[in-house]
């Protein structure tokens, strides 16, 4: 195969997979905490035909040598762990995170997973779940006959009953920060898992070390910015357009041989 078709095609394959970076970018607008992705390229092994500083002759050397390039790929999706827009929603199981920080969660499975998404729910037995039913930790509980929940910004759980006696205290949410964000591993329902890439978590009460803020009745909504997106849209259908016409001009120059010579 002709080396320039060889080389197109790993750009078509990039750009392919940078377009369904950006397809799920755009489906995920709307989902609550959720965190954009960025493609990474990495150009592939050069052929090394003339080195840089070779001898041309006995006197001179060469200044720049001749290197080709083989291609591009995909080397790594990046999380982008930037503030999305916080709304009001005014319900009292709505938190968002003002800052650095995840929400432990426990699983089915009982493995601890880490989520923005901070529309809290109350199980059967009262305890603070999320959307998706995992047990928010530390174990939070709120009585049936509470009438009103409190969430404080320091994540201080509190609520009153009916019958009267002050505010009480259900437990306080925890958040824990990563050294590196980035390294943490998606696995869906907004949810993501820690890996060595990422550290191990650092559990702590909101507002101290180096963890966000807790606000009640709001949500932070995705920080996905759809014109950009849109943008890296055209950027990447132009990209393979491109890549798709050295195709077909590296063909047009192999037909051109086959008959010619």
């Amino acid at each position: 195969m002709d080396a320039s078709l060889w080389i197109a095609k790993t750009g078509l394959t990039a750009q392919q997979t940078r377009m369904q970076v950006i397809s799920n970018n755009l489906a995920n607008v709307n989902t609550t905490g959720f965190k954009k992705d960025r493609a990474v390229f990495e150009d592939l092994l050069y052929q090394n035909i003339v080195p840089a500083g070779g001898q041309a002759d006995a006197q001179t050397q060469t200044p720049t040598g001749l290197m080709l390039g083989t291609g591009t790929r995909v080397v790594a999706t990046e999380k982008l762990h930037g503030q999305g827009n916080i709304i009001t929603t005014e319900n009292a199981l709505d938190i968002a995170i003002a800052g650095e920080g995840f929400i432990p969660v426990q699983q089915a499975d009982g493995t601890i997973a880490y989520t923005r998404d901070g529309s809290m729910k109350l199980d059967n037995q009262g305890n603070l779940v999320t959307s998706g039913g995992e047990l928010i930790l530390p174990g939070i509980n709120i009585p049936q006959q509470a009438i009103s929940v409190t969430v404080g910004r320091d994540g201080i759980v509190s609520f009153e009953q009916a019958n009267g006696g002050g505010s009480q205290q259900a437990g306080q949410i925890l958040l824990s920060i990563f050294v590196n964000n980035a390294g943490l591993r998606p696995i869906g329902r907004n949810l993501m898992l820690p890996t060595e890439a990422s550290g191990a978590a650092i559990e702590g009460p909101p507002g101290q070390g180096g963890a966000g803020m807790i606000m009640q009745g709001s949500l932070e909504a995705s920080n996905v910015n759809v014109v950009e997106e849109m943008v890296n849209m055209i950027e990447t259908q132009r990209a393979y357009e491109i890549n798709s016409k050295a195709i077909s001009a590296a063909d047009g120059m192999l037909r051109f041989l086959n008959n010619n010579l």
